[in-house]
Order: structure tokens, then C-alpha cells, then sequence
């Protein structure tokens, strides 16, 4: 799966089949023993979009075959850690929530459900943005579901490298009021200056209080497309038939905290491995997942 800057995808293909192995991901830490996240509707969604792999994985007919014992390690890293990602995003909307911003924007909304799952304050109102196949059918699973929205959920179907802030606006984005905003797990996949170019946006649209989370991958000498490959050979351990690499950008990229940090943000930050012991989970910290453990969690409030 090679990436162009125009390209585009479902659940199915490419970015979007990675929507759907996070929601197995969570399907698999929801039902686990002693869950940190509660997502009921993960399992029902990675069944709709038909992934054979990855349904099977949520009824838990997979058995890795490729080395002993490695498959399993393998599985119980990627739940734990998207697990601990989830539990992040989730406690950030829901303290902004308390704080008192009714607005939030969840970019690369993907399989996301915590417009349905979350307990959002009375006047919360929720913009799901990404791709009109993504959106469409994700609205239309739950629905056929019987799920309800906990939230005014507006959806906003676009692709991130298009004028979605426009889009956002002529939804009923308010740039007046604080927002809180999500970018989970998305920045690798843009290229170096769409990333430069989604801060930008978020922080033209972002009124004093708002409130952004983010995560990525410190520089650490390894090219995006060697992580990409080592992401796609844990889950080619447990037996995945479909080709995940290639998925990244490559080339240099601005540093995150100091490129919020510059444009008025207030940011803190702290590496994923230490929000595991938070969380009651262990990170196994060897040479093996050396990548994982620079990703850095990243909150941020506008001054």
C-alpha cells in the first residue's frame, strides 16, 4: 500500500483498514479482565466492515502460527497500548467536558464511537470529521444497530488535506466558543507539511480555552517507513494477510510541542510507556519496541 498525497480509502483499504484494526484493538481491551476502556460497539463495527482477519480476531478465532509465544506478545501490546491511547483520549474529553467546553471536534474520526459511548454534559455537541465513505458508513451501521448519540453529533465528511475547516464552519462550528480537539493516532499518516498545516488550522479556529490532544513519535533516527514496517510485522505475526506497510509518510517533521508551543498553546506532554503504569498496565520495555516507546501524549491548551 503505497501512499500519494491525493489518495483515498474505506474501512476496507489502506488508512482505513487501520480504523478497523483499532477498533478490534478496542473490541479486544473492552472484553478483557480488568478492562481500562468500555467500548461496546468496537466488536459490532469491525464485524460490519467485513475484514476477515479482524472479524476473526474479535470473536477470537485467531491463533498465531507465525513463532510461538511471539503472536500472542505481540496481540497483548497492541490491545494494551490501544487501550492506554484510548483511556487518554477518552479521560481528555471527558475532563475538558467538566471544565466547561460543550464543543469538540474528533479529526479522523475513523471507527471512533465516543459520540454514542461517552457521558457527555447536557449541550455537548460532537463533529466527527473524515472521509464521506467513512463517515456514511459508520453512521449507518449504528443506526442499524439502534445506537443513539449521547451528544449532538454532526458529522463533517471530508478529507483532512481538503478545506475542512470550511467544511467544519458550514456545519455549525462555532469559532466563537473553546473546542476541544482530538488528533488520535493520525499525524504519521499525513505528510510533514499537512501536519504543520492541521495545527494551523486547528489553532485559526480555536478560541482562548480551547483544548487540543495529540500524540507522536519523537525524531529517534528511525525513517517512518522502517516503523510502518515494524508495525506490519507484529500483526503479520498473528497471521494478518493484509499489508499494512507503506501506510506512513516519511521526511521531516516539526516537532509538535515546540510547533504548538510557538502558535500560543500551553503544552504538556509524557510518554505513552509511563501512562501505562497509570492505567495498571505494564509496558514491556526491551529493544524490540524501541518505536513504542517514544510515542508521547500530548495535551495543550490556548492561551
Amino acid at each position: 500500500m503505497t501512499r500519494t498525497d491525493q489518495d483515498s480509502w474505506d474501512l476496507a483499504s489502506s488508512v482505513g483498514a487501520t480504523a478497523t484494526m483499532v477498533a478490534a484493538a478496542r473490541a479486544l481491551a473492552s472484553g478483557g479482565t480488568d478492562p481500562i476502556i468500555n467500548d461496546p460497539f468496537a466488536a459490532p463495527l469491525v464485524r460490519a466492515v467485513g475484514l476477515d482477519f479482524f472479524r476473526r480476531l474479535v470473536d477470537g478465532e485467531i491463533v498465531s502460527t507465525e513463532k510461538p509465544d511471539g503472536g500472542e506478545r505481540d496481540l497483548a501490546l497492541e490491545t494494551d497500548s490501544i487501550a492506554v491511547r484510548t483511556r487518554f483520549f477518552d479521560d481528555f474529553f471527558l475532563n475538558a467536558a467538566r471544565d466547561g467546553v460543550r464543543q469538540s471536534v474528533i479529526l479522523a474520526a475513523g471507527l471512533d464511537a465516543r459520540a454514542y459511548r461517552l457521558s457527555w454534559p447536557l449541550g455537548s455537541v460532537v463533529y466527527e470529521v473524515d472521509q464521506p465513505q467513512v463517515i456514511e458508513f459508520k453512521s449507518a451501521t449504528m443506526a442499524a444497530l439502534g445506537a443513539a448519540p449521547a451528544a449532538d453529533r454532526r458529522t463533517v465528511g471530508i478529507d483532512l488535506r481538503e478545506d475542512w475547516p470550511e467544511a467544519l464552519r458550514a456545519s455549525g462550528f462555532d469559532v466563537t466558543q473553546p473546542t476541544s480537539w482530538s488528533a488520535e493516532g493520525l499525524l504519521m499518516y499525513l505528510p510533514p507539511e499537512a501536519q504543520d498545516r492541521l495545527f494551523d488550522n486547528i489553532t485559526s479556529l480555536s478560541a482562548p480555552g480551547s483544548k487540543l490532544a495529540t500524540e507522536y513519535h519523537p525524531d529517534s533516527g528511525v525513517a517512518m517507513s522502517d516503523r510502518a514496517a515494524e508495525f506490519n510485522q507484529r500483526w503479520a505475526n498473528l497471521g494478518c494477510d493484509i499489508d499494512l506497510s507503506g501506510l506512513f509518510f516519511d521526511g521531516e517533521r516539526s516537532n509538535v510541542i515546540d510547533y504548538l508551543s510557538g502558535r500560543g498553546w500551553q503544552v504538556h506532554s509524557r510518554p505513552r510507556r509511563e501512562m501505562f503504569a497509570d492505567y495498571g498496565r505494564v509496558f514491556p520495555d526491551d529493544d524490540e519496541l524501541a518505536q513504542m516507546r517514544n510515542i508521547t501524549c500530548v495535551t495543550a491548551t490556548l492561551g
